[in-house]
């Protein structure tokens, strides 16, 4: 019997409405198999339970006095990121609860609910099924926007991040105001919205200094995030365009020492990721992973061997086996190296040569 409750999840509902977690607390003692669960009438009192007891999931509402729910849901970010979170709202359509459930990291629920609602969110979450919203450590801004304007609040929001500093305002629950150290209005709300990472604060009651938002906050949510989704694109195509180019920059520098003899030229890591390739296997990505894999072995047996690379500049190592040659060469201290597999015949005093001459400007593609 110990053992059985020792397993059970704890579930602690918060809400300034005593009538309504007593009657929670009566209608789900029927499920006292299979979750503890604990009813607390303030954000205060929800603290100090989450202070001494390990709780699974928290239920609570936005508008409290004291401590609201959003302050109790930065501290369960701030302490106890594993905690589920459900939150109960009585403002807004079902649809807008939907989006917001959809789009953020929270499930929300409305008042009144059906009790029985209530319970499969509870089941859903002690039981962790797939597709269960609720992880607090994926609390991000867009969250915090909807929490205060699904809970009617009015407040003010400082986003903080290394360089720059940011004020979001909402009265009763709508976004009238927001600014930056140059923005003010939309313009400032959206670049708000694409910094990355960054601290927030939220000052409760803190009216707005003027209105320069008229917009919906549905709509701005929506159209930051369309925003954020095409920079992100932007940096992607960014990304691919300055690795083309170092591609074609490093075939540039090797296409001297790349004669008949020489098959395979790779630049790699110890652990054999490949990071440049030029050879026989360009068109196969498993053979020339499965090369990288073989050359890290390679590397590690010379090290257990204790083999030193020769030529203080780049050392160098030569192996001779059979009718192949490979020319592996250090080419930083930061764990990359330069490898050729040649057959013999291959110039390797050239490549040598080339490298010395090239060798900087190989690094500053890398």
């Amino acid at each position: 019997m110990g053992t059985m409750l020792s397993q059970k999840k704890r579930v602690l509902i918060v809400d300034d409405e005593e009538d309504l977690t007593w009657t929670l607390s009566k209608k789900l003692s029927r499920d006292s198999d299979q979750f503890e669960l604990i009813c607390v009438n303030s954000g205060r009192e929800a603290i100090e339970v989450l202070n001494q007891l390990p709780i699974h999931l928290v239920i609570t509402d936005v508008r409290m006095p004291e401590v609201s729910g959003l302050d109790l849901l930065v501290q369960i970010k701030k302490h106890y990121p594993s905690t589920k979170v459900v939150i109960m709202t009585g403002y807004g359509s079902s649809e807008m609860r939907r989006e917001a459930t959809e789009r953020g990291c929270f499930h929300y629920i409305e008042k009144p609910f059906d009790l029985n609602e209530m319970r499969e969110l509870i089941l859903d979450a002690i039981r962790d099924r797939q597709g269960f919203r609720g992880n607090v450590s994926d609390f991000q801004l867009s969250d915090i926007i909807q929490l205060n304007c699904l809970g009617g609040l009015t407040s003010a929001l400082q986003v903080k991040t290394e360089a720059e500093e940011g004020w979001i305002y909402f009265l009763e629950g709508n976004v009238v105001h927001a600014e930056t150290e140059v923005l003010e209005g939309e313009n400032a709300f959206y670049y708000i919205m694409s910094w990355q990472g960054g601290e927030f604060s939220v000052y409760r009651n803190r009216k707005p200094p003027r209105q320069t938002i008229a917009q919906g906050w549905q709509s701005l949510l929506l159209e930051s995030l369309r925003r954020v989704d095409e920079q992100s694109h932007l940096v992607k195509q960014e990304v691919e365009q300055k690795k083309q180019f170092r591609v074609l920059k490093l075939q540039q520098i090797f296409e001297p020492i790349l004669s008949d003899n020489v098959e395979h030229l790779l630049i790699h890591s110890f652990s054999g990721f490949t990071i440049f390739y030029q050879g026989r296997f360009r068109e196969n990505a498993d053979q020339i992973s499965e090369l990288g894999h073989q050359l890290s072995h390679l590397l590690e047996q010379m090290t257990a061997d204790k083999l030193s690379f020769a030529d203080d500049f780049l050392k160098i190592a030569e192996i001779h086996y059979r009718n192949r040659v490979l020319f592996v060469a250090r080419i930083s201290r930061e764990d990359t190296y330069l490898t050729i597999v040649g057959r013999k015949g291959v110039n390797l005093r050239a490549i040598r040569q080339h490298l010395k001459e090239n060798l900087s400007e190989i690094l500053a593609l890398l």
